[in-house]
């Protein structure tokens, strides 16, 4: 993903809330399901960390990008925001 496609990913997440918050159970395999679950309707998703989660939120994203095939876009603070593009009906059209 190139600078200028993840600026754009960027910019259309900021509109968006967390359709997920991962609390102090951590990253779960009920998390990695629903965060799959959520690519299903969309293409970008960001997820909520709360305070009572100890662990990193890098660290989580590069989980969850390993585990749902996705691409981190950004971790900003104790917010996540992933990308997978639809394959059957891209929503989104990321600038070349």
């Amino acid at each position: 993903m190139t600078s200028k496609q993840r600026a754009y990913l960027k910019g259309l997440a900021m509109n968006i809330d967390p359709v997920i918050n991962i609390g102090k159970s951590s990253l779960t395999p009920e998390v990695t399901t629903a965060v799959e679950e959520a690519f299903n309707n969309r293409e970008l998703i960001k997820v909520g960390v709360l305070k009572n989660c100890l662990d990193d939120p890098r660290a989580i994203a590069e989980a969850l990008g390993e585990r749902t095939k996705s691409q981190v876009v950004q971790v900003v603070g104790k917010k996540i925001v992933l990308y997978k593009r639809d394959k059957k009906n891209p929503k989104i059209e990321l600038p070349k």
